[in-house]
């Protein structure tokens, strides 16, 4: 039975906040999972990719050349413009500090490329960032809440949560601030969960979760399947013990438009998601 407590209310105010928060634009997210990104060029456009890292470009012989594509890396961004078409080419990019690589096919079209920003999200290794470990120690002081779902501070813990989610997807890591007590955690769900939106023809999988207190927030990536039809999206679509839910974006496009996916960001309260959902759903706590 889908529980969702009051969510069209709270998913709009969390919407509400949040695009105060981020001034929302177009970015398109990518997760590194040691499979090559797939990343088309619009022709003529200048096109930005997001890593927060420091990175060096390798350029295969067939693009390295100025005058089919231009590159510039610096404070953590990839800027792509690409002056004539190509087909698809593997392009390395290594993390100067710790040699990590990614890899990306580029593809350079006449027609058919968005030239929204790309965030590429690559998971971190080992244990929590020193950000993190700097909240847990702090996690007395402001940020905590109290039973009422209030943070210290007054703000609603789920719109800290969810803001805070969406900041560490969306937005560049040097303008997120720290919250005390609050830490990504392992959300241990399935790559996809047919039962979160069943009536829908949409896909759902895990990006990341977060934790501050008993709150819990997750990232889910939805894509639509449809090549025919957009779809308003709804926070009474969503089947499990949820408390709230937001949407970076109001509707799902068509398969295969730029606005066919989209991330909601889902709140469950004393559980994770992975024991909020259907029990054929249940992929373990958090």
């Amino acid at each position: 039975m889908n529980r969702l407590k009051a969510s069209f209310i709270r998913g709009g105010l969390c919407a509400s906040l949040l695009a105060m928060a981020l001034q929302a634009h177009a970015v398109e997210i990518l997760h590194w999972d040691r499979k090559p990104l797939d990343i088309n060029l619009p022709v003529g456009t200048e096109r930005v990719i997001v890593l927060d890292r420091n990175v060096r470009v390798g350029l295969p012989r067939e693009i390295a050349d100025p005058d089919v594509l231009r590159v510039q890396s610096a404070g953590g961004a990839i800027y792509l413009k690409a002056d004539q078409p190509f087909d698809t080419q593997r392009v390395r990019i290594q993390d100067v500090e710790t040699n990590e690589v990614v890899l990306f096919d580029l593809t350079a079209k006449e027609s058919g490329a968005s030239s929204e920003e790309i965030k590429v999200v690559i998971p971190e290794a080992g244990a929590s960032t020193d950000r993190e470990a700097k909240a847990s120690q702090d996690g007395d002081q402001t940020g905590r809440s109290d039973k009422s779902g209030k943070a210290a501070v007054g703000t609603p813990v789920p719109v800290v949560l969810t803001r805070f989610a969406a900041q560490s997807l969306y937005a560049p890591t040097r303008t997120i601030e720290p919250v005390p007590g609050l830490n990504r955690v392992a959300m241990r769900l399935p790559e996809s969960m047919p039962s979160l939106m069943p009536s829908l023809p949409v896909t759902a999988t895990p990006i990341a979760a977060w934790k501050l207190d008993s709150w819990t927030v997750t990232a889910v990536k939805l894509a639509n399947r449809d090549p025919a039809r957009t779809f308003e999206l709804d926070p009474r679509w969503l089947q499990g013990d949820l408390y709230s839910a937001t949407f970076m974006h109001p509707t799902l496009g068509p398969r295969g438009s730029v606005e066919d996916t989209t991330t909601a960001f889902i709140v469950t309260n004393g559980q994770s998601l992975a024991q909020a959902l259907p029990l054929s759903q249940q992929g373990g706590d958090s």
